[in-house]
């Protein structure tokens, strides 16, 4: 039992008077070291659905006796992020106790942050960075919204980053704000980036030989025409997360030799070695049957990939199993795992990581 709930039964059930006292005086959930204490004040069953894979995802709330307290207590390690809702009833809610909110394309997630966790100080706005700005285009039938860093002159060549569901990176992980910043602090190169969206994405996305086209037929050769880029591999990146990193990796196999450097996050690198996948479902079909033919033929599919996961996604485990393999055709291969889930603040938190180490600025030559 959390001490702090403890202290709170010390003595039989406490009032009503107590209880508003206890509320007004911690913030919730109730962090104690790995321990985790969500409380919910309010009639009803209340369970926590939290999104840790290998976790009963579901963790009923033990109800006060003679009180409207319910709580329960979950162990999480030390330096994690963890996202979660409560249910009561059908209804799935947002904590009312816990203002830290993380938001998606799907609404709202509460927060918990267990001790050595950190919100990154570059995802603020930097007072003292010069802005980028976008510009906007519609390339073969698609809207792209382009990056250009502030400093930027039609006298330097720049490399290209494209990022697959990018207005949802440009709303969910503030990556504009980011890129001003680390530009301006140094730690990546002034890069000029290209901000794609699907209307189509699950389809698209899924090793998709249209959309692999889209990019190296036109797309990159039309950015090139428009901006003074670096028309070499070494020069051009694509990203994405979860679809979109099976996306980025797929049209990059499809074109040997072409794209330089990969980003993937939380990837959906779904495979089988035996028999059919029956847990994820039909949409996972084409990517089952690309990865399965990837893993059977990686090839060098680029000089330098950034490979980043949850812990506490399902799908770690086949992105561990991938890093072995993509070293060994030769790739220069960074993988990094952290205690958080499949969300947009986990990929947000490996945008320096990943860039950085992508595209190493003047600052970070220095201290390499």
């Amino acid at each position: 039992m959390s001490l702090a709930i403890h202290r709170l039964l010390d003595g039989g059930p406490p009032s009503k008077e107590v209880i508003d006292v206890f509320i007004a005086s911690h913030a919730f959930p109730i962090v104690e070291g790995t321990h985790v204490t969500f409380v919910y004040r309010g009639e009803g069953e209340v369970t926590v659905r939290h999104f840790i894979y290998g976790l009963p995802s579901s963790q009923p709330m033990k109800r006060i006796s003679g009180t409207d307290v319910s709580y329960t207590t979950v162990e999480i390690p030390k330096g994690s992020r963890v996202e979660y809702k409560l249910q009561r009833g059908g209804e799935l809610i947002e904590d009312p106790l816990n203002p830290l909110r993380a938001r998606d394309p799907f609404g709202a997630n509460s927060v918990v942050h267990t001790p050595g966790y950190e919100v990154p100080d570059w995802i603020r706005p930097d007072p003292e960075a010069r802005e980028g700005t976008l510009d906007e285009h519609v390339i073969a039938r698609q809207r792209v919204k382009v990056y250009l860093p502030a400093r930027f002159r039609r006298t330097r060549r720049y490399p290209l980053l494209v990022v697959h569901d990018g207005d949802d990176y440009l709303r969910f992980t503030g990556m504009k704000t980011i890129l001003d910043t680390l530009i301006h602090r140094l730690e990546i190169p002034d890069l000029v980036v290209a901000f794609t969206t699907s209307r189509d994405r699950l389809r698209e996305y899924a090793d998709d030989r249209a959309h692999a086209s889209w990019l190296t037929d036109g797309l990159v050769p039309r950015l090139e025409q428009i901006y003074p880029l670096i028309a070499k591999p070494q020069g051009r990146c694509l990203m994405g997360a979860s679809f979109g990193a099976v996306a980025s990796l797929s049209a990059a196999w499809r074109a040997p030799g072409y794209y330089g450097r990969l980003m993937l996050q939380s990837g959906s690198f779904a495979f089988t070695d035996i028999g059919k996948h029956n847990h994820r479902g039909p949409l996972f079909d084409p990517v089952v049957e690309f990865m399965n033919k990837f893993r059977a033929r990686p090839g060098l599919v680029a000089e330098k990939l950034f490979l980043s996961c949850g812990v506490y996604e399902s799908l770690i485990y086949e992105n561990r199993s991938l890093v072995p393999m993509l070293r060994s055709t030769g790739m220069e291969v960074r993988f990094v795992e952290a205690r958080d889930g499949h969300n947009w603040e986990n990929w947000r938190d490996r945008l320096r990581d990943g860039l950085s180490w992508l595209f190493p600025g003047p600052l970070m030559f220095v201290y390499e």
